[in-house]
């Protein structure tokens, strides 16, 4: 990190590099980053990023090509994982030699990333050719950012460049940009090529430095975590088993913190990569995992680039608002899969639907009823809480099914939890929840009124 980015900030700001001259400059470094974690397996990632950019360019003028875009990058990210990353001998004998140079880490994990980032380079491609209804005054009236005289990230997402600025340059450095190519954040084309010409300004040096320092503390408070609370091993090591109920959801909820904590400084460690070399991106985990009340708050305040990916190249051509109840099936089955092919994380995701389809109805028939009375405005109170408790609840189950007992213990669970030594456990835990959401309230109303 401190060696890349000594050399392009240096060469950047001595010799006055823009656009695509910074784009080489980054891709030149991206490739021996990728080539020291990859070896030979480099070939892979540029054959099928030729490939895809091939199709782009090629059918970007007809209807179909998003269609096509898609078709391509989730077959490529199922054989992927089918062939795990496959072998250079099942080309030929002559390669086999090559399997013995494959780096340090597995090319085909960190490729999930980049089928996202060529799905995006297709569809804005086709979209900056076909229309780009972006509304920049209208979006100025709602963004203090933009307001202010600068330019936020949904602005420089949502609106198309020139043609001529989807060259094959960029659009390598985009796939392969180091700071983010472990693990994201999430930029969109649009947005990263922009910040390529004109970097970003909406962060200063010394908010830059007490992000890092920030980033710093947050690592401390997970060594101490990890040193003292042991929630994982029980998970591991299938002890939950043999466990109470209470103990079994307290195993869940610890795990579930423990993951929120490590994605949490992977992402804000490469986002503090990306904003030091002049690229800013989505902010991951905006929210405390902790101060989530219901499943959409949830999902945008987890894997947030993520999220706004899914919105702007998913949940929107399948039909927005209008398709919401069919729209997530198909969202977070692609989201399972991009994740892994396994059952586990199917079920997860279908789980999930089964809990979101509710909440959806709720929100949709509560934003109709409107309290003008004191008892009523009570009344609607308690129960958004008891539906942000059940919410809750159901999440827990979902990740329990998810990262604790897997679909083979599900049985396991379940007997656990339907006796009658459950019961008191889980009506603890429901009420906790509870509480819980009326302080979360309480909180975000102290939000808004200080803001």
């Amino acid at each position: 990190m401190g060696a890349f980015l000594i050399v392009v900030n240096t060469l950047r700001y001595c010799h006055g590099l823009k656009g695509q001259g910074t784009a080489l400059l980054w891709l030149i470094l991206s490739l021996s980053y990728l080539y020291y974690l990859h070896g030979a397996c480099v070939v892979f990632i540029l054959l099928i990023s030729l490939i895809n950019y091939s199709i782009v360019k090629l059918f970007a003028h007809y209807k179909y090509c998003t269609s096509l875009i898609w078709s391509f990058n989730l077959s490529v990210l199922i054989l992927n994982r089918v062939y795990e990353g496959y072998s250079f001998s099942s080309f030929g004998e002559n390669l086999a030699f090559l399997d013995n140079y494959r780096g340090t880490f597995r090319w085909h994990i960190c490729f999930n990333f980049v089928v996202l980032r060529m799905i995006s380079f297709g569809c804005d491609y086709c979209w900056t050719i076909h229309s780009s209804h972006f509304d920049h005054k209208k979006h100025m009236q709602r963004c203090q950012v933009c307001y202010s005289g600068k330019t936020c990230y949904f602005a420089l997402q949502e609106r198309g460049l020139n043609v001529d600025r989807y060259t094959f340059l960029m659009y390598l450095c985009y796939l392969t940009y180091a700071p983010l190519y472990i693990a994201g954040p999430i930029v969109g084309y649009n947005a990263f090529a922009a910040q390529l010409e004109v970097p970003q300004k909406n962060y200063s040096f010394t908010q830059i430095s007490w992000y890092g320092l920030r980033w710093i503390l947050n690592f401390l408070l997970m060594e101490g975590m990890t040193h003292f609370f042991h929630y994982n091993s029980f998970v591991v090591s299938r002890l939950w088993q043999k466990l109470s109920p209470f103990e079994v959801f307290i195993i869940s909820y610890g795990v579930l913190n423990f993951m929120w904590l490590k994605f949490f400084l992977i992402w804000r460690y490469f986002r503090f990569w990306s904003l030091v070399g002049g690229v800013e991106t989505p902010e991951n985990m905006p929210r405390c995992i902790n101060n989530c009340h219901d499943l959409e708050s949830f999902w945008k305040s987890w894997h947030a680039s993520f999220n706004r990916w899914l919105v702007r190249y998913l949940y929107i051509p399948l039909g927005g608002s209008r398709r919401k109840l069919l729209s997530i099936w198909v969202i977070f089955t692609f989201v399972a899969v991009w994740h892994d092919l396994e059952w586990k994380l199917v079920s997860w995701a279908w789980l999930t639907c089964l809990f979101f389809v509710p909440e959806i109805l709720v929100k949709s028939l509560s934003n109709k009823f409107q309290a003008s009375s004191s008892l009523g405005m009570l009344v609607h109170r308690e129960f958004k809480a008891i539906a942000g408790a059940m919410t809750i609840s159901c999440l827990m189950v979902a990740n329990l099914v998810g990262y604790v007992v897997g679909p083979s213990g599900i049985k396991v669970f379940i007997s656990k939890m339907a006796g009658k030594e459950a019961l008191p456990a889980l009506a603890f835990i429901f009420t906790t929840f509870y509480v819980g959401v009326k302080l979360m309230f309480h909180i975000r109303e102290a939000s808004s009124s200080q803001g």
